[in-house]
């Protein structure tokens, strides 16, 4: 990542703020029928897309019911596939304040689809699993509140996101997420905990990292507009669109 792409903290934090409260408008502006169309569209790209046909293990955002793309069908897809599908777990991380962050997300297995549509949904609307049966499900990192259980690698990773672009000059696309650090802080975990067998020759885990979007989140150049990056914030493979593209990372070959 060039230096002159990583803005100083704070300036960085004020610009994914500012970019935030201008893609929550927009969004909030899309008619559900849009979202189920462009969620159809990435669904048929994404059955089709070999990386996902031959995984075995696949970790998917659960959705909220409006304003990204709805990830149902996707997980029923799998289940029935035969596939581990693995969902997002928040918990607390047992951290005091400033030695890190207070919540922390997992992937957990999902049994079947039975299992899935017993979900219950939480406050925004998403399904979310029962803390009472995490420790009967496998889990991504092996531990959890203090509790060791067998660490499964993935080998895809499907994500949400605010915003993406293409930046002009690696031609990598950039992500805005929402600005918890959920996913960010549990790459840098699963990185950590990956095997040398489960690395690529760069030293990077193997999981494949794509991320889903209606199209109306993808800022063209000619906006003007762009993602603002960190150090930190960790770079993705590839982006389905809503209007059936699957955009890939320069460096990425995959497809």
């Amino acid at each position: 990542m060039s230096q002159e792409s990583v803005m100083n903290s704070s300036a960085l934090s004020a610009a994914k703020t500012q970019l935030r409260l201008l893609m929550k408008q927009r969004l909030a502006n899309i008619s559900q029928e849009s979202i189920i169309s462009q969620s159809t569209n990435v669904f048929e790209s994404l059955s089709k897309f070999r990386p996902y046909v031959n995984a075995k293990r696949v970790a998917v955002y659960l959705s909220m019911p409006g304003g990204e793309i709805q990830t149902d069908p996707i997980v029923k897809h799998a289940l029935s596939s035969g596939k581990q599908v693995f969902v997002p777990y928040l918990h607390k991380s047992g951290l005091r304040p400033g030695d890190g962050p207070t919540r922390l997300m997992d992937m957990v297995s999902l049994k079947d689809i039975d299992d899935y549509e017993s979900l219950q949904r939480d406050k925004w609307g998403i399904p979310s699993v029962d803390a009472s049966t995490v420790n009967e499900r496998k889990r991504s990192v092996g531990e959890l509140d203090g509790n060791r259980s067998e660490e499964v690698s993935l080998d895809l990773i499907l994500m949400p996101g605010v915003a993406f672009d293409v930046d002009p000059k690696s031609k990598a696309i950039r992500r805005l997420g929402h600005g918890k650090g959920f996913y960010d802080y549990f790459l840098h975990r699963y990185a950590l905990a990956a095997s040398p067998q489960e690395r690529t020759t760069d030293g990077r885990p193997a999981v494949l990292l794509y991320a889903l979007a209606l199209k109306e989140q993808l800022l063209p150049p000619s906006s003007g507009e762009s993602v603002p990056v960190g150090p930190h914030d960790q770079p993705i493979d590839g982006l389905f669109l809503g209007d059936g593209q699957i955009k890939e990372s320069a460096k990425n070959d995959t497809n």
